[in-house]
């Protein structure tokens, strides 16, 4: 009995099989065309991470950036976002230096974990990338400063802390290395010392500086002083005691003297300006006595000459002794 029916079941499948069949068909793909227009696609833009033994690092300009196509059911796929999903390139299989085609690779992490189905496509799906030991080296700074300090004010030095750095990179790269320097540092309008911490330019992407990438910079700078010499200035003797006649073997002196533009400017030397102190002379005789320089605050003795007269001292006709 069981046997007829499915013969009789058989044989009415088998009747108009064609048109069956196609309709089975159409269904399909009316439901795949249905299903594709339900699927949600979205674009992220994820960095590349690299993946590579420690003693290797990469030696030749590769995308920072990979673009990452998704697709799936629009209420799992719209909650993921771009740190869900991470774009990386395996290089732990490789233990030497070379060039090497590899493929990116993708995976999900937080939100996007469980999500199914999901599609994930990353543009480029390889890349070629060239790889180099892994070295470091020591690099000194160098400040790199423009413009002029306010004027009436020089520029006089600086320091940098730290004054050099450790870079690390591919061996090919370090070699061509011999110094770094920092951002821009004005000196524009400055009228004193200033410190500043400054980044340190390294324009090689390949290439790594340990620290914070700063350094600590302290320019000085002291105000403009110029050199002026006056001459014929008069020694006048001064303090000699009554009824002693004084004559020194020199009746004039010169200086050089050192400040600013503005205080030379003014400065007009007093008649006291050169003197000897004769006050503990009490009678005739010749003396060395140093030569003084009524020197102003505000400017500095660079010479002075004479440094000594010779005071010739006798007594005045008629004084005692």
């Amino acid at each position: 009995m069981f046997s007829l029916n499915l013969k009789g079941f058989l044989g009415k499948l088998a009747e108009n099989w064609v048109p069956k069949v196609l309709s089975i068909a159409l269904a399909l793909v009316i439901f795949m065309f249905h299903r594709l227009n339900t699927l949600e696609t979205r674009f992220f833009s994820l960095p590349l991470v690299l993946e590579i033994p420690s003693h290797l690092c990469p030696s030749s300009s590769y995308a920072r950036m990979v673009r990452v196509t998704l697709r799936g059911d629009a209420n799992n796929i719209l909650p993921i976002q771009d740190d869900d999903i991470e774009a990386y390139i395996d290089l732990n299989g490789y233990e030497s230096p070379g060039a090497y085609h590899v493929p990116v690779r993708l995976r999900k992490k937080g939100t996007a974990l469980g999500v199914e189905p999901l599609e994930m496509m990353a543009d480029p799906v390889a890349m070629d990338i060239e790889i180099d030991y892994k070295q470091t080296k020591y690099v000194p700074l160098t400040a790199n400063i423009q413009g002029d300090p306010e004027p009436g004010f020089d520029f006089w030095s600086h320091t940098l802390s730290p004054a050099q750095v450790v870079l690390e990179g591919p061996s090919s790269l370090l070699d061509n290395v011999s110094e770094l320097y920092t951002d821009v540092i004005d000196l524009n309008g400055r009228n004193a010392d200033f410190s500043a911490t400054v980044p340190i330019l390294n324009r090689d992407p390949l290439l790594t500086i340990r620290g914070n990438g700063m350094t600590e910079f302290k320019g000085f700078i002291h105000p403009r002083v110029d050199v002026r010499n006056f001459g014929n200035l008069p020694i006048i003797l001064s303090s000699l005691g009554p009824g002693l006649l004084g004559e020194g073997n020199i009746r004039t002196g010169s200086v050089r003297l050192e400040g600013r533009r503005e205080a030379l400017d003014a400065f007009v030397p007093p008649v006291n300006f050169l003197s000897v102190d004769c006050s503990e002379i009490n009678e005739a005789g010749r003396y060395p006595l140093p030569v003084k320089v009524a020197l102003p605050p505000s400017l500095n003795l660079i010479r002075a000459e004479p440094l000594e007269l010779m005071l010739t001292v006798t007594a005045e006709a008629g004084a005692e002794q």
